[in-house]
C-alpha cells in the first residue's frame, strides 16, 4: 500500500501549523517523521489518520481520500497516540474488546484477534488490570495492541517510544521491526532520534510546518555532504507527491552555517556496565546526546573535533570504567537533523 501525503495545508486562526507538504512511503518500511517542538508533526499526523481535516491538500492510501472516505481509510490505518488514556473503571482486556467491536470484529474471529495481539504485544499477565494502574510501557504496549487489533496494512504512531526505559524500548524496536517485515507501513514520529536510526529506512524533516528534507537515510546523508547547498524544489502539482525513494525527493534547506559539528560514536561495555558509562559521558560538556541499547552498548554524540571527541572518551578510560570497544559510526539521524535544521518554532 501507498501513503501519499499531497499539499497538505493546516491553518489554524493566523497560524499555518502545516504547510504545503508533500511526501510518500510503502508498505514495508520504517520511515521517521522528526521535526523541532512544535514543527506541525503531531497536526500532520492527526490529519493522516483522520483525526483532523485539513485546510487544503489531502492524505491518499492506495488512492482512497482520507477526506472523502475517512471510514473506508480508518479500516487500513492503525494509529497509536503520544498517551493512553488513564479510564479507571475499564480493564486492558476489556478495552481492547471494544475496540475490536468497534472495527467489526466478531464471534470467533474477535476471540482470535484479540488472542492474537494479546501474545505478540506480550500482554497476557495484563489482561484484568485497570488502564489506569499501568505503568508507562505497559500503557505504550496497550496502546500498540489497540492500533493493531484490526491488522492495519499502516500504522501510524505519535512519539511511541517517550517516557520508555531502555528495554521497553529495545522491545518496541524488536516489535516494529516485526511489523515492517509484515510488509505493514510504519510511520512514526520520535524525539529520540539514535532510536529511529537504528530502524528507520528513512526520515521525512519538518520545520515550521515546511518540509526541509525526506528521503532514505543514504539520501539524506548524501544531502549534506553535497557540498553547496541544494537549490529549493518546485512544489509538487496537485496529484503529485515527493517520492521518499528517490534521492532527488525534496533535497535540503541550506545547512546553518552556526551548527557545530558532531561526531556520532558507539561504546561497547561487559553486560551490565553501560550505565555508569552513560553517566560519566552526560557529565562531559561536549556530549550533547547519550542513549543505553541493552546494557552493555552506549551510543552518543559528541560535539567538536576528532581530539575533542578522543578528549571525551578518554575521561571514561580515567574513570576506570571498561569498554571492550569504541567504534565511530557514520553521520546519524541526530547529526543529519542538527545540520538541515535551524531551531525555529511556529
Amino acid at each position: 500500500m501507498k501513503t501519499e501525503v499531497r499539499n497538505l495545508t493546516r491553518v489554524f486562526g493566523k497560524t499555518v501549523a502545516v504547510n504545503d507538504i508533500s511526501f510518500s512511503f510503502e508498505d514495508g518500511n520504517i520511515f521517521g517523521f522528526i521535526g523541532p517542538n512544535g514543527a506541525g508533526k503531531t497536526t500532520t499526523i492527526r490529519i493522516m489518520a483522520t483525526l483532523d481535516l485539513a485546510t487544503s491538500g489531502d492524505v491518499f492510501y492506495d488512492g482512497v481520500s482520507a477526506t472523502l472516505y475517512p471510514e473506508a481509510v480508518r479500516r487500513v490505518v492503525g494509529y497509536m497516540p503520544d498517551s493512553l488514556p488513564g479510564y479507571k473503571d475499564i480493564q486492558v482486556w476489556e478495552y481492547l474488546d471494544f475496540f475490536a467491536r468497534s472495527f467489526g470484529l466478531k464471534g470467533a474471529e474477535r476471540t482470535r484477534a484479540l488472542n492474537d495481539i494479546v501474545e505478540f504485544t506480550n500482554l497476557g499477565e495484563l489482561r484484568g488490570k485497570f488502564l489506569y494502574a499501568l505503568s508507562k510501557g505497559m500503557k505504550q504496549r496497550v496502546s500498540l495492541a489497540r492500533a493493531l487489533i484490526h491488522n492495519p496494512k499502516v500504522l501510524i504512531m505519535d512519539e511511541p517510544a517517550a517516557g520508555l526505559d531502555p528495554r521497553a524500548r529495545h522491545e518496541l524496536r524488536t516489535l516494529l521491526k516485526i511489523l515492517a517485515d509484515q510488509k505493514k507501513a510504519i510511520f512514526l514520529s520520535s524525539h529520540i532520534l539514535s532510536e529511529l536510526q537504528d530502524i528507520c529506512d528513512g526520515a521525512v524533516i519538518i520545520e515550521q510546518g515546511k518540509l526541509l528534507s525526506a528521503g532514505t537515510l543514504n539520501d539524506l546523508l548524501a544531502q549534506v555532504n553535497g557540498g553547496a547547498p541544494a537549490p529549493t524544489p518546485a512544489q509538487p502539482q496537485p496529484g503529485e507527491s515527493a517520492d521518499l525513494s528517490a534521492s532527488d525527493a525534496a533535497p535540503a534547506a541550506p545547512q546553518p552555517q552556526a551548527v557545530p559539528k558532531g561526531v556520532s560514536i558507539m561504546l561497547k561495555t561487559p553486560r551490565g556496565e553501560a550505565e555508569p558509562v552513560r553517566l560519566k559521558l552526560l557529565e562531559h560538556p561536549l556530549t550533547r546526546s547519550v542513549d543505553l541499547f541493552d546494557d552493555d552498548e552506549v551510543h552518543a554524540v559528541i560535539e567538536g573535533t576528532d581530539a575533542e571527541v578522543s578528549r571525551v572518551v578518554g575521561t571514561v578510560f580515567a574513570a576506570g570504567l571498561t569498554v571492550l570497544s569504541f567504534t565511530r559510526n557514520q553521520m546519524g539521524l541526530e547529526e543529519l537533523f542538527m545540520k538541515i535544521t535551524q531551531g525555529k518554532v511556529q
